[in-house]
C-alpha cells in the first residue's frame, strides 16, 4: 500500500568515495537515520586525477540513499558533510529530495497516517 506522506520524509542522496562508505553510513545512522542503500558507481568531476598512461582514471564512488523523517533530514545530512568533509573539493555531493508517496517502510509511516 502507497501512503501519501506529504513532505514529512526526505530521501537523502550521498555520493562519495568508496572507501569512506560504512564511515559516513555509521555517522548517519547516529545522526538518526534507520537504514540505508548503497549503490556502486564511478564518477568524475571538477578535480579529477586526470589519467595514468592515458587511461582515464574514474574513481569508485558509493551512492548512498537514506529515507528519512523531515525531522532528522538537516541533522543526518550535516552528519554526512561533516564526516565525508563534503565542504571540502573534491570530496563528493550529497542533496534531499522531497518524498511524497512511499511504501515498503511502514515502521516510518505508521506516525504519519
Amino acid at each position: 500500500m502507497i501512503k501519501t506522506a506529504g513532505d514529512d520524509f526526505k530521501l537523502l542522496v550521498i555520493i562519495v568515495e568508496k572507501k569512506i562508505t560504512r564511515k559516513v553510513i555509521k555517522a548517519c545512522k547516529k545522526a538518526g537515520a534507520e537504514g540505508d542503500t548503497v549503490i556502486r558507481g564511478r564518477g568524475t568531476g571538477l578535480h579529477d586525477p586526470g589519467s595514468i598512461f592515458g587511461v582515464k582514471v574514474e574513481r569508485e564512488k558509493s551512492i548512498i540513499l537514506i529515507l528519512v523523517p523531515d525531522t532528522y533530514a538537516d541533522s543526518v545530512l550535516d552528519a554526512a558533510t561533516n564526516t565525508a568533509k563534503l565542504n571540502e573539493p573534491g570530496t563528493g555531493i550529497a542533496f534531499m529530495l522531497n518524498s511524497k508517496s512511499i511504501c515498503g517502510v511502514s515502521h516510518l509511516l505508521k506516525h504519519y497516517s
